[in-house]
């Protein structure tokens, strides 16, 4: 998705507070639209932490996405079924162990603790007791 995380523009710390929300893609691709942020609302929250909607940049992306698998060329069938396995033994992985994903040490502690639904704190915590692990 976003070359930059969205999370670099909300005011903490010093730096500058976005605007708006734009959908981007990872291909060069920027939605048109933009969303506007209500930073009266969000307060001093982090953006990560803030109930912000992003229905409208995530429905474009989606967008964008269709129009790019309508131009895809098709995988050829032995590479899908390989897909269709790793996806199943990473879904069961991630069934039995779900942190065990987290062993990835690119993962940002802001994203585990927005995708848990927890603090940084404790999702620091979770990542450095995994990557020991």
């Amino acid at each position: 998705m976003p070359r930059r995380s969205w999370t670099a523009y909300d005011g903490w710390a010093r730096r500058p507070r976005a605007e708006a929300l734009r959908a981007v893609c990872a291909c060069g691709w920027r939605g048109a639209a933009e969303y506007p942020l209500d930073w009266a609302t969000i307060g001093d929250r982090p953006l990560y932490g803030a109930d912000v909607d992003l229905t409208g940049p995530l429905g474009d992306w989606n967008a964008h996405l269709s129009l790019v698998r309508d131009k895809a060329v098709p995988l050829p069938e032995p590479l899908a079924a390989l897909l269709v396995e790793i996806t199943e033994q990473l879904t069961a992985t991630t069934a039995d162990a779900p942190l065990a994903v987290l062993r990835d040490d690119g993962v940002p502690a802001e994203a585990v603790a927005a995708a848990l639904g927890t603090t940084y704190s404790k999702a620091l915590v979770l990542l450095l007791s995994v990557q020991d692990g």
